[in-house]
């Protein structure tokens, strides 16, 4: 029972943990990136533009605290769109229970819409979704999700904003 308990913590643990990210602030601009990234702005522009908890998980590439963010138990019907351009990116369809404390989804609404980024931050190797327009972090992928896609998109709520059906 002991050895049970044991591991059920030390996968909370684990599971708590791989959504998260704490990256320090990138001082440079991100219109380094405008290739990659068509609408990519400096930092200075994000300041201006999201609010500071959008700032702190898109451009410092921050997370938030799980089971304590706007989204995580929302249940509504409606879609999820990118908090610093509005873009579509996630359908309430295909967001369900991951257990983490962060919204999950199996897909996005249009896998253009994203880009999975090679992630070896906090000692772990992620794959990180940036919007694709402007390279801004979102949250990760693992592939742990249900069927029919197998994958777990765990998102960062400030990231988002949602819109309900009508």
């Amino acid at each position: 029972m002991r050895n049970l308990r044991l591991l059920s913590i030390l996968f909370l643990g684990l599971a708590l943990n791989a959504c998260g990210q704490n990256k320090p602030a990138d001082k440079g601009t991100l219109s380094r990136d405008i290739k990659k990234y068509p609408q990519a702005k400096t930092a200075a522009y994000w300041k201006q533009v999201l609010s500071a908890q959008a700032y702190d998980i898109m451009v410092n590439k921050g997370t938030e605290t799980p089971y304590k963010n706007p989204f995580w138990n929302n249940h509504k019907k409606g879609i999820y769109v990118s908090a610093a351009t509005g873009k579509p990116l996630f359908s309430s369809d295909t967001k369900f229970e991951s257990g983490t404390g962060w919204p999950s989804f199996f897909k996005p609404i249009d896998a253009k819409a994203i880009k999975i980024v090679r992630d070896i931050s906090s000692g772990m190797v992620r794959d990180e979704v940036v919007e694709a327009s402007t390279g801004l972090h979102l949250g990760h992928v693992f592939d742990d999700g249900p069927e029919p896609t197998g994958q777990r998109y765990c998102m960062n709520s400030y990231a988002l904003k949602f819109i309900p059906s009508k």
